[in-house]
């Protein structure tokens, strides 16, 4: 066992030694929602994402792509003829496998982890703090898919976030269904550094 340990070490030590390490930065909107049987009509708030990525080679257009990222989600309501907006900014951990083509477009999928930083319901013009109505942690599944300019860092990342948790506190809100966050992204990746062969 510790020599089949050894041996994929080995292996994927070699393809990394011989394709580029890369790291960068990234940002773009948000387009949320929410779903779920207590999300009701919901509608669209628009947030902004932003964050780092360490691009891993495994092999010749496949690579692992960890980030952290800070997201602003949540989604709108029409209540009473009154737009009540529920805002929730969020850390997420996404964990990717990335299918590259040398001409730039590429696609990605992988888990997604959540951790909740702070919430708040707006409507009228005031705030209020709802952080307690939300679990701490969050877990979603990426689609991506994008295009990578060749001979530059610059790129252009198009992504949906599946939510497949219930965010919603049952012991806070005193509801028997769920919620779940769905995002969609839109945004720009500039590689700010890459190891050379």
């Amino acid at each position: 066992m510790k020599k089949l340990a050894l041996l994929l070490l080995a292996g994927v030590s070699i393809a990394t030694a011989n394709a580029q390490v890369q790291f960068g930065v990234k940002a773009g909107g948000n387009f949320a929602t929410q779903t779920g049987s207590d999300a009701g009509d919901s509608k669209t708030l628009f947030g902004f994402n932003a964050g780092a990525f360490l691009r891993l080679p495994v092999q010749r257009g496949l690579s692992v792509q960890p980030e952290l990222v800070y997201s602003g989600q949540g989604a709108r309501y029409d209540v009473g003829g009154t737009t009540t907006s529920y805002h929730a900014n969020y850390l997420n951990i996404p964990i990717l496998l990335k299918f590259s083509h040398r001409a730039g477009p590429y696609f990605e999928t992988g888990p997604q982890f959540g951790f909740i930083m702070n919430a708040s319901i707006k409507a009228g013009g005031n705030s209020v703090d709802d952080k307690a109505s939300y679990k701490s942690s969050d877990f979603s599944w990426v689609f991506g898919v994008g295009y990578k300019i060749p001979q530059s860092p610059l790129g252009i990342d198009f992504r949906y976030n599946v939510g497949l948790s219930n965010i919603e506190d049952r012991d806070v809100t005193n509801l028997n269904g769920s919620i779940r966050n769905d995002v969609l992204q839109l945004g720009l990746t500039y590689v700010l550094f890459s190891s050379r062969k």
